[in-house]
């Protein structure tokens, strides 16, 4: 039989959150790739970062990886080595991100190589997140209350706004009406239940599909059904959140416990959180990691970046520095005031800046740092890619519901072994944040 190796491209580095025992990239040269599909483990990510760029760039970013997953995968068959992929566009469960255009990059550039895509699925339920979709409508539990996600704060992003939870009109919306909402085929909770293998072998022609899931049972049974199509050759391509990346890799426990995350701290020393997302999640888990003892508040006023980078960078590393010879971690936060831009692309340009200085900020936080915690997705992917310079890092597994432990390499030139913890602006209660510091650090 060929095996099966599950591709995901992710926009920003917390697809992992539900997995464990995998490869993240933040390379997708040819070698790079075929190194990760020739690995043991099920699954691996490629961190594309799209979620933090214009629609254009994520559109060729995209288009670069797939010419070189197919080239990877060809020379790889050259060598007698086949393998059955699974591509995974793995984005927000909340619903932000370049939809369309990850997915038509990808349907048209992997397609022909595999016959054309038979279907594509958007799968945008994530359990542990208090994500799931009913009758087609798609809910994030706010306060113990499930809530149609056109509602929250998340639909009114200001890049990704949009303003339907029925995924049906979602798409007709995204897609400016080429897809209408009238075409989508919808999966509800007793398809999904139930036997669709007849439904799901008659799709083709790259029909949208929209899937309901209350449960992570729920999308098992649904996996499993897609995987025996795609064994007698439909191809499809997800839309998914992470829940459906549990289902579909079948991964035992992961190996150390969340609650023993601690054993992998370098040193038994203190260590540091950078704090980017500005969604209110992560203030208000801001708030009460400030409380706790051991925590030394620095703050980062964006405003200064421009005119006083180098002082405010040198002020920053001076305070990291001298709290962690005192015992204490760290947290290094951006200043909460929500600005206002005239365009998108000023918006994206003021991201990249301040991002660009908290990469600085890690490259100079203490060689002996115990552990390192990145909040917000965005952030995270440029922690990854550009403060440490990762080409891949080793997913651990969760230390919370949602947020994946990752390491980096033995060899690194500064944090050999340093565990990283990727933290969703999204995710959690306000106690999350100071309940992975006081994990690591018990």
């Amino acid at each position: 039989m060929t095996p099966t190796k599950i591709i995901v491209l992710d926009d920003d580095p917390t697809g992992s959150q539900t997995v464990h025992s995998c490869r993240l990239l933040t390379r997708w040269d040819v070698p790079t790739l075929e190194e990760a599909l020739l690995d043991a483990a099920p699954l691996f990510f490629v961190l594309t970062n799209t979620r933090g760029m214009d629609a254009a760039h994520a559109a060729a970013v995209t288009r670069a990886v797939c010419r070189n997953l197919k080239l990877a995968l060809d020379a790889l068959s050259a060598q007698g080595i086949d393998l059955n992929p699974i591509f995974v566009s793995r984005s927000d469960s909340t619903l932000r991100g370049h939809y369309p255009v990850e997915t038509d990059v990808m349907a048209e550039e992997l397609g022909p190589g595999l016959g054309g895509i038979d279907a594509h699925f958007l799968t945008p339920a994530f359990f542990e997140g208090g994500r799931f979709t009913r009758d087609s409508i798609h809910y994030l539990v706010v306060n113990g209350v499930p809530t149609p996600v056109h509602e929250t704060e998340f639909a009114r992003d200001s890049v990704f706004a949009y303003h339907h939870s029925y995924l049906p009109d979602y798409v007709e919306e995204k897609t400016a009406g080429r897809i209408k909402a009238g075409e989508v085929e919808r999966f509800l909770l007793d398809d999904v239940r139930g036997d669709v293998s007849s439904r799901l072998l008659a799709l083709e022609g790259n029909r949208c599909c929209v899937v309901d899931a209350e449960t992570q049972a729920d999308l098992n049974h649904f996996a499993a059904q897609l995987q025996a199509a795609a064994a007698q050759g439909k191809r499809f391509l997800f839309r998914s959140a992470a829940s459906l990346l549990t289902a579909l890799a079948k991964l035992p426990p992961q190996p150390v416990a969340a609650e023993a995350m601690h054993e992998y701290v370098r040193n038994g020393k203190p260590g540091a959180v950078i704090v980017g997302s500005h969604v209110k999640k992560t203030t208000a888990q801001l708030e009460k990691l400030l409380e706790e003892p051991g925590v030394l508040a620095i703050e980062v006023d964006v405003d200064r970046i421009e005119g006083e980078r180098t002082e405010l960078l040198q002020n920053v590393l001076d305070q990291a520095k001298r709290g962690h010879e005192a015992g204490a971690t760290s947290v290094i936060y951006t200043s909460r005031v929500e600005r206002q831009f005239p365009d998108q692309a000023a918006r994206l340009a003021f991201g990249e800046a301040v991002s660009g200085f908290l990469m600085d900020v890690v490259r100079g936080l203490p060689a002996s740092l115990g552990f390192l915690i990145s909040k917000g997705g965005i952030t995270s992917n440029d922690v990854l890619s550009d403060g440490l310079a990762l080409k891949s890092a080793s997913v651990l597994g969760q230390i919370l519901p949602g947020c994946s432990v990752v390491r980096c390499p033995a060899d690194h030139p500064r944090f050999p072994d340093l565990p990283v913890v990727i933290f969703p602006g999204n995710v959690g209660d306000d106690d999350a944040l100071a309940t992975v510091v006081r994990r690591l650090s018990a």
